[in-house]
């Protein structure tokens, strides 16, 4: 099952998760029924699939409809909770159930969902152009968004290493994430958050140009020496990301001692989007003394 992801119908959060075995989209279904019903909470939402679904069962509906599966789908206070999810197919014949205006646009929803999914795994670059329009959306510039994008790249190239190299997702991988992370920022993962003013908001997307920029060297840097070094196992990529995180940490200090500024930064996506504006309302306003 591949990772969940948030889709969007009309400013409406949907959970979802990717089925790389059946090549479908699951979607959650307390979801679906709370933005069709109109439900003002989630708890609305979930009483009325309880009630919807012990109804299809007493009336026969067919399996394909109610054996919906469970999967753990993160819930607003941030845990993980069973949720039922079905798929498009499932979807279609429990919207014929619902008596909603908004039935028909969402309809259209799900297979506009379907087929960029299917687009993206034929051509990738549609996922790349789908996450350069979302970051644009954002406030971004496009100077930040390119590095950003390739950091994207940067981190896959690791991980998959790090996956030939018999470390475990997890907890395996934030060990390690953390020990580059302390090699070239002085910091942990957590505590280069607390310093963002960060929770649950992805740390690479709060930081600044040249922030990222350390971050994948230190990243790629780490990836070159496990092929070249050949490291297997926990113990040995940490001495590994250690080592590529010091070379990052290295470029850092010799940026600082020439600029006598700090790299890392406080500064996060609010500060940074702040910035754009101004700088975009400052040209405007010139532009408008120009007119005059």
């Amino acid at each position: 099952m591949g990772g969940n992801e948030i889709q969007l119908f009309e400013d409406k959060r949907i959970r979802t998760a990717w089925d790389e075995e059946n090549e479908e989209w699951l979607f959650s279904i307390v979801d679906v029924v709370g933005v069709l019903t109109e439900q003002p909470t989630q708890r609305g939402a979930s009483t009325y699939w309880a009630v919807m679904k012990k109804r299809l069962i007493e009336e026969g509906a067919d399996q394909l409809l109610t054996n919906s599966k469970q999967l753990k789908l993160k819930a607003a206070d941030g845990k993980r909770y069973n949720t039922d999810v079905a798929s498009t197919e499932q979807l279609l014949r429990i919207i014929q159930s619902i008596p909603s205006p908004k039935a028909e646009p969402f309809k259209m929803w799900l297979a506009s969902v379907g087929s960029e999914r299917i687009e993206e795994t034929i051509d990738p670059e549609l996922t790349i152009d789908r996450a350069l329009e979302t970051y644009l959306r954002k406030g971004y510039s496009r100077e930040w968004i390119n590095q950003r994008l390739q950091a994207i790249q940067v981190r896959k190239e690791l991980t998959d290493e790090w996956d030939s190299r018999n470390i475990q997702k997890g907890v395996e991988y934030a060990i390690l994430t953390d020990e580059i992370s302390k090699a070239w920022s002085g910091m942990t993962t957590r505590q280069y958050k607390n310093l963002k003013g960060l929770k649950k908001e992805s740390l690479r997307d709060n930081m600044s140009t040249l922030e990222l920029v350390l971050n994948m060297l230190a990243e790629a840097t780490t990836t070159e020496l496990a092929k070249v070094h050949d490291a297997q196992g926990l113990s040995e990529n940490q001495a590994v990301a250690q080592r590529g995180g010091k070379v990052a940490g290295d470029a850092r200090k010799a940026i600082e001692f020439d600029t006598g500024r700090p790299v890392i930064t406080a500064q996060n996506a609010v500060d940074f989007s702040r910035l754009i504006s101004n700088v975009i309302e400052g040209s405007d306003s010139g532009d408008e003394n120009q007119r005059k």
